[in-house]
């Protein structure tokens, strides 16, 4: 029977954060599901090249040491857990899971994996699809994709909520549909129901992020002041079955929920607020108004949606190169100018050897590294030089932090605490794929 509210707290919203936020939520918001949105753009192919590595791994590297904590809490309360933490390998996420539990004394512990995001060799096989953000055929990265997923909807979640099982894993799911599914299955709505998906949509987004709708990312001391930041707590909604929807946090948390968290949260990544694209609708953002509703409560309406589009989008990350880095620190009197001729050195060391680079970039942190050269901002009295070029060449790559290195002795004076690394370079682009060629599944991994 169709409930009439349900309330789902965001367990999570990256792959490294915080876990005590949501034992927090878990405790004291009287919530019936807990979401942990684990995934950004390169997560999926970076953990499918680690899974090349080691077949067991590929999914979220701290799943064991955050269900360890959070499953106790959830078993303890009766929430349900829905996760993306399963990035590439869903499957063994899930029988970790079940095995943490198991060692935690939770003998009955059922893991729902929803599959069917992994298209790579439907994405290979299609070399004349487009790419998005660069017009050129898939086949042009084909030799070098890691990984290619499509982001799936709030449908494939709702089915498997539909087992019963106390945990739902996943790979790839579009954020806001990790938290719809549990109202479409809580609150019996119809996948085509677009006078509710609307509001459903812009509370997922809302909760996707986790802290940031609660003060994080959002404090600016003395303009934006948030109350005991280091004990920021997570946020709640509470949705009806009309599809009202309240945003909230627990009392005792520190943090904030107001009009302006919640406004900088709601057009955060979009890029057309008249549009915003999601595998389960197009959400028109424009008409959404937000209004105090209690303290640390605010009420969401006005959220309205267009039928989905009939394509899924899918992420592709591919090799690209290395990047290679040199970094050096110049401080006292004279520093920029210092560092400045440090880097040029460097610079034109590199032309010498006859080492090529599709983009060499030599910046100082704290002056130009993040905003461009200008030239009315003040000196400070110490800078970082950092010298990064990007090439296919692995060897030329390294070279970058050896020549950093040589300033030691052999640039300006005043150079200490070098570093130098480098890095394959994993990409991403996008496609579009055709709805009817991706096909899911929900797979169940029962008590270990």
């Amino acid at each position: 029977m169709a409930k009439s509210s349900v309330r789902i707290g965001a367990g999570a919203g990256f792959a490294g954060d915080r876990w005590e936020p949501a034992i927090e939520l878990i405790e004291r918001a009287g919530i019936d599901y807990i979401v942990f949105e684990c995934l950004a753009e390169r997560t999926i192919a970076r953990e499918t090249l680690t899974r090349r590595q080691n077949p067991s791994a590929g999914y979220n590297p701290r799943l064991e040491n955050r269900m360890a904590e959070v499953l106790p809490a959830c078993a303890r309360h009766g929430v349900r857990l829905v996760t993306s933490q399963g990035a590439a390998n869903p499957l063994g996420a899930a029988r970790k899971t079940c095995e943490i539990a198991s060692a935690a004394g939770i003998q009955d512990l059922r893991c729902a994996v929803l599959l069917g995001d992994d298209v790579t060799e439907l994405v290979s096989a299609q070399p004349d699809l487009r790419l998005l953000e660069t017009g050129d055929p898939v086949e042009s990265i084909v030799p070098r994709i890691a990984a290619a997923n499509a982001y799936l909807g709030a449908d494939g979640v709702r089915d498997a909520l539909t087992t019963g099982a106390q945990v739902v894993m996943t790979g790839r799911v579009a954020d806001p549909s990790l938290f719809i599914g549990p109202m479409l299955h809580e609150l019996g709505w119809s996948y085509d129901n677009y006078g509710v998906l609307g509001q459903a949509s812009a509370a997922g987004h809302l909760l996707e992020c986790a802290g940031q709708v609660t003060g994080g990312y959002f404090a600016d001391p003395g303009v934006k002041d948030v109350r005991a930041l280091a004990r920021l707590g997570f946020p709640f909604a509470e949705i009806g079955a009309d599809g009202t929807v309240v945003i909230g946090k627990v009392e005792e948390a520190g943090g904030r929920v107001d009009v302006q968290t919640c406004t900088e949260q709601l057009i955060y990544e979009v890029h057309d607020p008249t549009a915003y694209v999601t595998p389960d609708c197009v959400l028109d953002m424009t008409g959404i108004s937000l209004r105090a509703s209690g303290r640390d409560r605010v009420a969401i309406e006005g959220a309205v949606a267009r039928p989905r589009t009939p394509t899924y989008k899918v992420s592709i990350g591919y090799l690209d190169g290395y990047l290679g880095e040199g970094q050096l620190s110049y401080g006292g009197p004279n520093a920029v100018a210092r560092a400045r001729l440090a880097g040029e050195v460097v610079r034109e060391r590199l032309k010498q050897r006859g080492l090529h680079y599709d983009e060499l970039r030599v910046e100082l942190i704290g002056i130009d590294s993040l905003h461009g050269s200008a030239d009315n901002r003040p000196e400070p009295y110490e800078v970082r030089l950092r010298v990064v070029g990007r090439t296919p060449n692995r060897r030329a790559a390294e070279e970058i932090g050896w020549e950093v290195e040589t300033l030691y002795t052999n640039g300006p004076s005043g150079g200490a605490g070098d570093l130098r690394q480098v890095r394959e370079v994993l990409a991403v682009q996008s496609v579009l794929l055709p709805r009817e060629l991706v096909k899911t599944r929900v797979e169940m991994v029962g008590p270990l």
